[in-house]
């Protein structure tokens, strides 16, 4: 089957590369010039464990193949998947341009029947709009509109599109579903969950989903904040709830807060929804609320244990929303460096990917070459992101590189009685 990815960005280009594997033939299209020049070349713009590999083997295979030809991806395609950007706008509701402009461009040049999916995270209703404009002079024009999300996680978005949990597919004819059954079947055959539904149901799954996961995230770290006062450990209250099979124990780390280019982002947008059709989304509202707050309380906490913090030296170790991306977008890493130089701190700071996009934000930070270089002066040690390789540091090496054993673990990777047995003075986020 021929397909047309429209977009080659995180989402785009993953899911581009893992049609292609599933045995499509994709054509990921992109009005960027210098990107699909780059991508010809086997250059990444994005950062994603084993996305390089992928992309480079159904390159060599014949079965994708990236261009700036809009109009040739559409006429040659059966199915045409909108993965564009759907930036928030001031109010918080996405900014659908891209998906308009995506749609007029599919009604100009659709030659026959055509199954057009919205990848892109979008608000209930926008199906309907993409509709209008594809029967815009022609209604006689045969063509299905299909809602697809996406629930890929940076740094496992390969696995995540290989093996998910479930596919969702909204649609309102059995033709459609069947196509979008035979693009997937390879998880169908594996008897993946898929959950078959109207478009707007399958619309509001997606912000439903990440709307509870970042209430999630926020109820334990508003729970990290109660264990600070009373005396008791977050992690031993997540343990113990994480094992009733109702909760789970997934998305019960305390840390600083969600960041990214999902959760901010997609809540917002829920609110945004929820507020157009007349209603208040109060829990998504509070969970917004919670995580301003508790990215606030992180720069507290560094303060107390290196107060004054004017004239001080931070090491930042993390610069990432999360680990294996280097997407920076709502890091909370970010929003602590911010208030570090506020407050008159100078920053050093490391991570493994994020480093050059950070630059862009950041111009004045010295870049350390690595987690020891990061550290040399400094009075206190961030962990701001749970990176892998800061799991396991040097801290007698560490202590003779500082001014002081003073460390802030954003992400409890260690244990406080470990620490503090070896002279550190030892902060955490919900830690006694």
């Amino acid at each position: 089957m021929n397909i047309c990815v429209v977009g080659t960005g995180y989402v785009g280009l993953v899911t581009g590369a893992c049609l292609a594997d599933f045995g499509m033939n994709v054509i990921c299209v992109d009005k960027d010039e210098s990107k699909i020049d780059a991508l010809k070349k086997g250059r990444i713009p994005i950062y994603e464990p084993g996305l390089e590999e992928i992309v480079a083997k159904n390159e060599r295979a014949g079965r994708l193949v990236f261009t700036t030809d809009l109009k040739s991806g559409i006429e040659r395609a059966l199915a045409i998947f909108i993965a564009v950007g759907t930036p928030p706008n001031p109010d918080g509701s996405p900014d659908l341009t891209f998906v308009r402009q995506v749609a007029e461009a599919i009604a100009q040049h659709m030659n026959d029947y055509k199954v057009v999916v919205t990848k892109s995270t979008v608000p209930t209703g926008t199906g309907r709009m993409i509709e209008q404009i594809l029967r815009s002079n022609d209604d006689e024009r045969k063509f299905s509109v299909v809602s697809n999300p996406e629930f890929l996680r940076e740094g496992s978005a390969i696995s995540d599109f290989l093996r998910p949990d479930r596919i969702v597919i909204g649609a309102s004819d059995a033709r459609a579903i069947e196509v979008m059954k035979e693009i997937y079947s390879p998880l169908f055959l594996a008897e993946t969950p898929f959950v078959i539904t109207d478009v707007a149901s399958a619309e509001l799954i997606k912000y439903a989903s990440n709307g509870f996961l970042a209430v999630k995230i926020s109820f334990i770290n508003e729970i990290a904040r109660l264990c600070e006062v009373m005396g008791a450990d977050v992690h031993d209250v997540s343990r113990g709830m994480g094992l009733d099979r109702r909760i789970g124990s997934r998305f019960l780390l305390a840390g600083p807060g969600f960041g990214g280019s999902c959760f901010p982002k997609d809540t917002a947008a829920a609110i945004d929804l929820a507020r157009q059709h007349g209603e208040r989304f109060r829990i998504i509202e509070a969970a917004v609320c919670v995580n301003s707050e508790t990215k606030k309380r992180m720069i507290e906490k560094i303060a107390a244990a290196a107060e004054p913090l004017a004239g001080r030296t931070v090491a930042v170790l993390g610069l990432s929303f999360k680990p294996e991306t280097d997407d920076i977008r709502e890091s909370p890493a970010l929003s602590v460096i911010s208030d570090l130089l506020a407050a008159g701190a100078s920053v050093r700071a490391f991570d493994p990917a994020a480093m050059e996009n950070a630059r862009s934000v950041f111009p004045q930070l010295y870049y350390a070459k690595d987690v020891y270089d990061c550290a040399q002066g400094a009075d206190v040690l961030v962990i701001a992101t749970e990176w892998n390789e800061f799991r396991a540091l040097d801290f007698g090496k560490l202590a003779r590189l500082m001014k002081a054993m003073t460390v802030v673990d954003l992400r409890n990777v260690y244990e406080p009685r470990e620490l503090k047995a070896a002279g550190w003075s030892y902060t955490g986020v919900g830690r006694s």
